[in-house]
């Protein structure tokens, strides 16, 4: 029993640190790539990169215990929110204020 919640919460613990690194990446890609030259072999590349590493992580942690599988994932969700949480709100694009056009007297 002690074995086995131990498991999950260091699948949870690992689903954390993958998602922290899959979505602080993208993050940084993102603000990166949108100054770079070739913003597509940043954004491609990251890409590559952060989805290979966390499939090999899921693939480990899961070990074909499905339980692990979904601690894992639920950490990996949770590190979104909390990356989200802390990189703040997404900037909305706000219209121009318009001037109303005068009236004739």
């Amino acid at each position: 029993m002690i074995n086995e919640t131990l498991s999950l919460a260091l699948a949870l613990a690992a689903g954390l640190l993958l998602g922290a690194f899959f979505f602080g990446g993208l993050w940084w890609t993102v603000r990166k790539g949108v100054s770079s030259k070739q913003p597509a072999l940043w954004f491609f590349g990251s890409m590559l990169l952060r989805t290979g590493i966390i499939i090999a992580g899921f693939y480990f942690v899961g070990c074909g215990n499905w339980e692990r599988l979904v601690a894992c994932l639920l950490g990996f969700v949770l590190a979104r929110l909390i990356v989200t949480w802390l990189t703040g709100p997404p900037v909305e694009y706000q219209k121009p204020q318009t001037m109303e056009a005068g009236h004739a007297p």
